[in-house]
């Protein structure tokens, strides 16, 4: 385990800027995920942690010990692409010893680190295969094999469930929790995937354009955005715009009902609607805001029936409804028809910005 620190880091391809002042402090045995949009630089910093890159300024620090000059090997970090990069002609013992036996480690302890990353992994029935016998999967944990073996401070995942099916990446997400939890090693583990990196992570990162918009732990995150992108980015979110008089924010023409207190920033505000926080709504009241439109479509999702919501003037929402309720009172808005829907008081989330 150990910590890693981030001071104003800053890495340029020619005259393109990537990484923008990051600052970032991680945790003895965190789990913080970078997470962000494809070409945000989260990989860029992921690398440059690991030293495959050179940053042009700032400081990374392993245990407070800055590290910039050292190279990749010197570290003691284990990285896991997403490419698995097994090689093909070995085994899968020699693909998890590999490493070990080319660092000239003793042979007692190869098989004794061997025995036990194979029994943590459950791939103790995989060792005499090669690779083209494995599943997507399983060639993942021989990935994650290979690092583990090493017993490196930090890990370094570098969206490395991009390439299994939807199924097997969410047993694969909680495998690799699970793993964190029993060997508490300080991680960092890059994706684009929201949903992944709000079921895993102790925190998380946001990097849009090279520049980190906020750090936070999931649910802080999801319910607290602090920036426009942050809030239109995790979610399913639409953003509308409020309007601000004298009467306070007005919603639509009413003035807003809520109970958070309003964030930091100046006007103008955007209200940020999420589908699983809209209801169904028949009548006024007094802790509810009142959103009506017309149904332009809805879709299935098996647990739940997403419909879309047209409120006029180019502005559409969705609301989450439960499917098995919905269809067993037969309930599901029809396209075409009016519907009224309410959001809470207490469910508002206002981020400062113009949309």
């Amino acid at each position: 385990m150990a910590t890693l620190k981030i001071n104003k880091l800053n890495k340029n391809f020619g005259s393109t800027e990537v990484l923008k002042g990051i600052n970032l402090d991680i945790k003895n045995g965190d789990f913080l995920v970078l997470l962000g949009p494809s070409g945000c630089g989260k990989s860029t910093l992921l690398n440059t942690i690991a030293g495959l890159e050179t940053s042009n300024s700032g400081d990374i620090l392993i245990d407070e010990h800055v590290v910039n000059n050292m190279e990749p090997s010197d570290r003691d970090i284990a990285l896991v692409f997403q490419s698995y990069a097994l090689y093909p002609a070995m085994t899968v013992r020699k693909n998890v010893t590999f490493g070990l036996e080319q660092r000239k480690t003793p042979k007692e302890k190869i098989v004794s680190a061997l025995e036990e990353v194979s029994n943590l992994l459950q791939i103790n029935e995989l060792l005499d295969r090669k690779p083209s016998q494995l599943s997507g999967g399983q060639r993942q944990r021989v990935a994650m094999g290979r690092a583990l073996v090493r017993d490196p401070k930090i890990f370094l995942f570098d969206e490395p469930l991009s390439n299994l099916d939807a199924k097997l990446r969410v047993e694969m997400r909680r495998e690799i929790k699970k793993l964190h939890k029993r060997l508490k090693t300080t991680i960092v583990y890059v994706t684009h995937d929201q949903r992944e990196a709000l079921t895993m992570s102790d925190r998380i990162a946001v990097i849009n354009n090279g520049r980190l918009v906020q750090v936070d732990a999931p649910k802080a995150l999801y319910d607290n955005p602090k920036d426009l992108f942050v809030a239109d980015f995790i979610g399913e979110s639409v953003l509308l715009q409020l309007e601000n008089s004298t009467n306070g924010l007005m919603l639509r023409g009413q003035p807003l009902k809520m109970t958070n207190p309003m964030p930091n920033g100046v006007d103008p505000y955007c209200l940020v609607i999420r589908p699983e926080l809209l209801v169904m709504s028949n009548s006024k009241d007094d802790t509810v805001n009142d959103l009506s439109g017309i149904v332009s479509a809805s879709v299935y999702q098996g647990e739940s029936v997403l419909v879309m919501v047209d409120l006029g003037n180019d502005t559409k929402i969705s609301v989450r409804l439960p499917a098995n309720k919905s269809h067993s009172s037969n309930n599901i808005p029809e396209v075409g028809k009016q519907i009224n829907l309410g959001l809470h008081a207490e469910d508002v989330i206002i981020v400062a910005g113009k949309v």
